[in-house]
This record gives structure tokens, C-alpha cells and sequence, in this order.
């Protein structure tokens, strides 16, 4: 715990921005759909830029912490972080406010990269997945900050003083990272000398890997269902189908961050725990598929009232949904540890692509349908939103258990 303490934990501190940082929007994005004037489209376009600039970073981010280490790269995106949410608190519109999130993406785009790569250089192999869960655990924290705390708050500071918040302990963090986590592993050896050119083709053989194949599809899904759902249409779902107030839906948020948290510590232990008793690695995250696609199901069907039972299956949706990390540890596990930032951050841009499509996807999706007199979106729209969803993720994982890709 000590060395958790010491490396885990200061890289896990950034994540927390991250989640904080995604969530909050969720929480006011409906304030600023009405201040702005934004139809579901540009709303979910200024949450996906957010993730393009996030998985535009991935691939050469991953080359960075490969060659140079968490710390130098991390200490240096969480200042562009602070500067993309002082952008944000700035900003006299839509545009600005877009571009502080394009940079502010940028700036938290290493979060579980640099956590998965310095795990893996300092613990054995059955437990990286646990230290990483509990890296996230510590993660998404931040999405708890941004539910209830974020709803309070901006009654008293506004949404602006809230990115201003984020910027200072963005700051801090890179400070804290700096000071604390060691540039290498314990008998690492420097980078090897090859070209620039060479280091980029190992991004080549990443993709082309049949473990890369099979399960990234899958494991992508699994991941960018919590960033669609948690990062920005969660919240709309629960006003214009749940027909829940301001305060209703920042405690149903509080119970889909506590999933998540719950999730992040618990799906990685059980990895780690199974792992080390003779499972495959990729036991976790595939039953959190199953049990992902049923809540899906369930959402989109039964006629649920009431804050109870919407928090249930909320509750589990990110539950199930935390255990992509794992999912991103098994697949590492298959490549070398000097690889380990580039395997995370290509299946991690596939992830955020994803992502960016999904969003702004369902935003298309519920524009086919009239606004509601409340300013709202028609709840018919969101069942075939859910329903795309349902059907990618069945696709990918009928993908990875094909019976001939098995082995």
C-alpha cells in the first residue's frame, strides 16, 4: 500500500479530473443546452469533442509514456488540463466553451494509460489488474464529486467557478505527480535506441495481433458505453424519461458514480483474484457484458417508475461497465511490458472513437423526434438509442466467442 501510496495513487489523482470532468457534464449539461440554446446534436457534439480530442491523443500519447514515463508526460498534461478548464470558465459561448473541452481532453487523455503502465512495471502480473482497479476506484471518485457536490455547488459558485475548481486541482495533481513517481521501474532499463519511425511501427504490430482482434472490439464497447451514457446521456434520459427534477436526477447520478466506484474496486480484485486461482483473465469483463446487455434490455422495455428500481439499474450499468480496465490489463498481458502504454492507448483510441460516434449518434437519433414543451427530447428516441447500442455490443461479443476464435 505503501507503494501504492507512492505511485498508484498520484497518477490515479489525475483520473479523478478526468471522471470529474466528463460526469459534470451529465449534470449541467441540461442548464447549458438552455443557456446556449442547443439542440441534442450540438449538445452531444460539444460532449463528443471532448472525447475525439481524448482519443485523437491516445496513439501518440502512448508512444510519449513509452519512451519518456508517466511522470514527465502526466506532470505536463495536467497543467494543459488546468488551461483547457480555465478556456471553459471563460468562455462567452458555445465555440469557446467547445474548444476548452477539445483541450481539456487533450490534457486528461493519459488518466488509466499512465496508471496501467507504471502498474505494470512495478507489480507482478496478477496484480495489475487489482492496483489498477483500485487506481480507478480512486478515478471515479471524481464522478461522485461531480453529481450531488457539482448540483450544490452551482446554485453558489456557478457552472463556471466549477471548471475553476477543476483547473486549480488539475494543477495540483501535476504537481503532486512530479514530485512523486519515479521515471522508470525498478531495474527497467532506458528505452531502446530506434528510430522514431521504428517505435511508431510497433503500433502496427499492436493491431494486427489476434488477441488485439479478438478481444479489443469488445472490451471497447464495454468502455464506451459508461463514457456515453455517464459523460453526457444518462442525465437527459433520467429529466425526459424518468421525468426527474434537477435534485432527483443528481442523486440518481450519485448512484450510477457510486457503481462505477464500487466497480472499479471490485471488478479489478475479482480479476486479480480469479487470476491467480487458474482463470483467464478475460472471465470478469465478459460476464460484465452479459449482465451490461440485460440492464440494456431492461431500460429499454420495462416501464420502471420511481427512483428505486432506476437506481438499481443504474447502479449496476456502471458497475458492469467499470470492468473495462480490466479488460485493457488482460489484453496487455498478451505483449511486453515496454509496450504496455501503446497497447492501452490503441485500444483506448478505438474505445474514445467509438465514443464520439455513439454520442453524437444518439443525438441524431432523438432530433427525429419533435421537442417536448419542456425543452426536452421525446422519450421514444432514447429506447432506439439504447437499442443501437444493445446491438453493438452483441455484435462484438459474439465477434470474440466465436467458437473458432477460440483458443
Amino acid at each position: 500500500m505503501r507503494q501504492f501510496a507512492r505511485l498508484t495513487l498520484p497518477l490515479a489523482g489525475l483520473n479523478f479530473v478526468n471522471q470529474a470532468s466528463r460526469t459534470m457534464i451529465a449534470t449541467v449539461g441540461p442548464l447549458l443546452a438552455l443557456e446556449f440554446g442547443l439542440s441534442a446534436s450540438e449538445l452531444g457534439l460539444l460532449a463528443a469533442l471532448f472525447f475525439a480530442s481524448y482519443g485523437l491523443a491516445q496513439l501518440p500519447i502512448g508512444l510519449a509514456i513509452d519512451l519518456w514515463g508517466s511522470r514527465r508526460v502526466q506532470t505536463v498534461l495536467g497543467a494543459i488540463a488546468g488551461l483547457g478548464f480555465v478556456i471553459c470558465a471563460l468562455s462567452p459561448g458555445p465555440v469557446w466553451l467547445a474548444v476548452g473541452r477539445a483541450v481539456t481532453g487533450f490534457g486528461v487523455s493519459a488518466g488509466l494509460i499512465a496508471m496501467l503502465k507504471v502498474n505494470t512495471q512495478w507489480y507482478p502480473r496478477d496484480r495489475v489488474a487489482g492496483m489498477t482497479g483500485l487506481g480507478v476506484f480512486v478515478g471515479a471518485c471524481g464522478s461522485v464529486a461531480a453529481t450531488v457536490p457539482v448540483a450544490w455547488m452551482v446554485p453558489v459558485i456557478g457552472w463556471r467557478g466549477v471548471f475553476v475548481v477543476l483547473a486549480l486541482l488539475a494543477v495540483g495533481v501535476a504537481a503532486w505527480i512530479w514530485s512523486s513517481v519515479p521515471d522508470r521501474g525498478p531495474g527497467a532499463p532506458p528505452p531502446p535506441r530506434r528510430s522514431f519511425a521504428q517505435e511508431i511501427a510497433e503500433f502496427g504490430k499492436i493491431f494486427v495481433h489476434p488477441a488485439f482482434l479478438r478481444f479489443a472490439p469488445a472490451v471497447a464497447v464495454l468502455s464506451a458505453l459508461n463514457f456515453t451514457y455517464q459523460g453526457l446521456w444518462a442525465g437527459p434520459w433520467l429529466r425526459d424519461v424518468a421525468l426527474m427534477d434537477d435534485a432527483a436526477r443528481a442523486s440518481l447520478l450519485l448512484a450510477y458514480a457510486a457503481g462505477l466506484m464500487v466497480g472499479s474496486a471490485g471488478t479489478g480484485q475479482a480479476a486479480s483474484f480469479l487470476q491467480r486461482r487458474g482463470a483467464g483473465p478475460m472471465l470478469v469483463p465478459l460476464v460484465a457484458m452479459g449482465i451490461i446487455a440485460v440492464v440494456q434490455v431492461l431500460l429499454i422495455w420495462l416501464p420502471f417508475r420511481g427512483p428505486i428500481p432506476l437506481g438499481l439499474l443504474w447502479f449496476t450499468f456502471a458497475l458492469c461497465a467499470a470492468a473495462g480496465p480490466s479488460g485493457y490489463a488482460a489484453i496487455g498481458q498478451r505483449f511486453g511490458p515496454e509496450l504496455a502504454g501503446r497497447v492501452a492507448t490503441a485500444i483506448n483510441a478505438s474505445m474514445l472513437g467509438l465514443v464520439f460516434v455513439l454520442q453524437n449518434a444518439i443525438g441524431w437519433i432523438l432530433d427525429l423526434w419533435p421537442r417536448v414543451a419542456t425543452g426536452g427530447w421525446d422519450p421514444a428516441g432514447y429506447g432506439w438509442a439504447l437499442g443501437m447500442t444493445l446491438a453493438l455490443q452483441v455484435l462484438t461479443m459474439g465477434w470474440m466467442l466465436l467458437p473458432g476464435r477460440r483458443g
